[in-house]
């Protein structure tokens, strides 16, 4: 019976992972569909893929920030807000310089005009950015407490 100690607390770290990984699924989604929606509308109203590309993701990331802070790590070590936004937002400008250079490279040197295969190329960025915002977040912006890191 020595071992259960340590299956409790795996177990327990499992628990807070999937609740962890649900809470940032959540605000994803929701985020990903803010920053679709306001793609969309100022691509269509005359605004160029690029630049609809940089406010959308702006929107969005300013919404994830405040979802991630207070729902998806709120369990986490806070390290005080300034330096978790700065940090939060210098991994998703990375993200972003990926996605901007992504819809940029689609639309001007392969020269594709089409709303479609621009919304496409937007919701790959969004997916690629979406893994390493997972492990950026963990890692260097929401850190775990001081214990769990040891």
């Amino acid at each position: 019976m020595l071992w259960l100690p340590a299956v409790r607390r795996r177990l327990g770290s499992t628990r807070l992972l999937v609740r962890e990984l649900g809470a940032y699924g959540a605000v994803g989604a929701a985020c990903f569909v803010l920053d679709l929606g306001v793609f969309q509308l100022l691509y269509t109203s005359g605004t160029g893929a690029v630049t609809a590309k940089l406010v959308s993701s702006v929107v969005a990331g300013t919404a994830a920030y405040a979802g991630h802070r207070f729902w998806s790590f709120a369990h986490r070590e806070r390290s005080g807000y300034g330096r978790e936004y700065v940090v939060f937002m210098v991994v998703n400008g990375l993200a972003l310089l990926l996605g901007l250079s992504l819809v940029a490279l689609v639309r001007h040197p392969l020269g594709q005009e089409g709303t479609l295969v621009l919304q496409a190329t937007n919701v790959a960025s969004i997916a690629l950015g979406t893994v390493i915002r997972w492990s950026a977040y963990r890692r260097w912006v929401f850190r775990a407490p001081v214990a769990d890191r040891a």
